[in-house]
């Protein structure tokens, strides 16, 4: 016995204790049955369209946290070594495969259990995203040209060239919800009952919201749009609309000169009256070409993050704030 030990005073035994204990939250944050502090199922989502079926699905039983920070380009992303740490404690990591590669690459080296690909809850697609004549909603599924062609815009998703920009099209983005609800489920067992319910309800109001764009966008004067970041694919192609970018998938590319000159010779055929463009990317290039043309320029948000300058507050009103100015651009009867 070594009688020369000392005790230990109260204070910094209950600290000792305190400071394993944390310790021990953390490492049991893979274990992926509602591992935060309160007892919430800990999610990490990598972008505000994750954010918001996370939020949605599992209200007060998940703890939801984001890679992507309001204000932040999602696909420009780089990972901090903090946002690494955080990544590896989630019980759940939700996130869009080929959409942010330093995402991609995090996720991979996470050891996180439970992993959910929104890419793998529904089916995406090659866009002809860069227009040169293609229509914006026309289905390249398969066409090896098609792939090569959005692959040389600058920025490449994944092998195929396929669009990641699934969730501005409700029916797709209602598959994903049925996905990431399924998932909640299987990772917190208890509440189950309650993810089947809160999916239900949004892939629900998803389904209106569906109806909404079918009906609004039904009869109008033009069925082509241009705008700075060719996000738009997917609803173009659900609702019957030729998109036009200027620039491909990547909104910070630059349009060549030729293309600019095809878009102005474009607007005229195509009776179009207004550029769009985002509110996380410059608005240089829309104005250029709307002053070149006599055209007019509007918001038209991909949804990629929600900022004080976002049309809405939640995915919803900026769908619905879409909606109108694309009705508005296109002239409804």
């Amino acid at each position: 016995m070594n009688v020369r030990r000392r005790l230990i005073p109260t204070a910094a035994l209950a600290g000792a204790v305190a400071l394993a204990a944390t310790a021990l939250t953390a490492c049991s944050g893979t274990a992926g049955a509602a591992g935060a502090k309160d007892g919430k199922l800990d999610v990490m989502a990598s972008f505000y369209p994750m954010q918001f079926l996370a939020e949605q699905i599992g209200k007060d039983h998940v703890k939801v946290d984001t890679l992507t920070k309001p204000g932040v380009e999602p696909h420009d992303l780089e990972i901090t070594p903090k946002q690494t740490a955080q990544l590896g404690e989630a019980d759940v990591v939700l996130y869009l495969k080929t959409l942010q590669p330093a995402v991609d690459k995090a996720v991979a080296q996470s050891g996180v259990k439970n992993i959910v690909d929104a890419a793998t809850l529904t089916k995406l697609e090659v866009h002809g995203t860069s227009g040169h004549g293609e229509e914006g909603h026309e289905h390249t599924d398969g066409d090896e040209h098609a792939a090569e062609h959005v692959e040389g815009d600058g920025h490449n998703h994944g092998e195929a060239g396929e669009d990641p920009h699934v969730w501005l099209d409700p029916v797709k983005y209602a598959e994903i919800a049925k996905g990431v609800g399924a998932a909640l489920e299987k990772s917190d067992p208890g509440h189950a009952a309650d993810y089947k319910k809160n999916t239900d309800e949004l892939v629900a109001k998803l389904g209106a919201l569906d109806t909404e764009f079918k009906d609004g966008l039904k009869n109008t004067a033009s069925k082509t749009f241009i705008t700075t970041h060719s996000a738009f694919g997917y609803l173009a192609e659900r609702y019957g609309l030729d998109q036009e970018g200027i620039s491909g998938v990547d909104p910070e590319s630059e349009p060549s000169p030729a293309r600019m000159k095809e878009l102005q010779t474009l607007s005229k055929q195509d009776n179009v009256s207004t550029v769009f463009f985002e509110t996380l990317a410059s608005d240089k290039t829309a104005k250029t070409l709307a002053a070149d043309t006599g055209l007019k320029t509007d918001v038209l948000d991909p949804l990629e993050g929600i900022t004080d300058k976002s049309q809405g507050a939640d995915y919803f009103e900026v769908m619905r704030a879409n909606l109108k100015n694309l009705q508005k651009a296109l002239g409804t009867k």
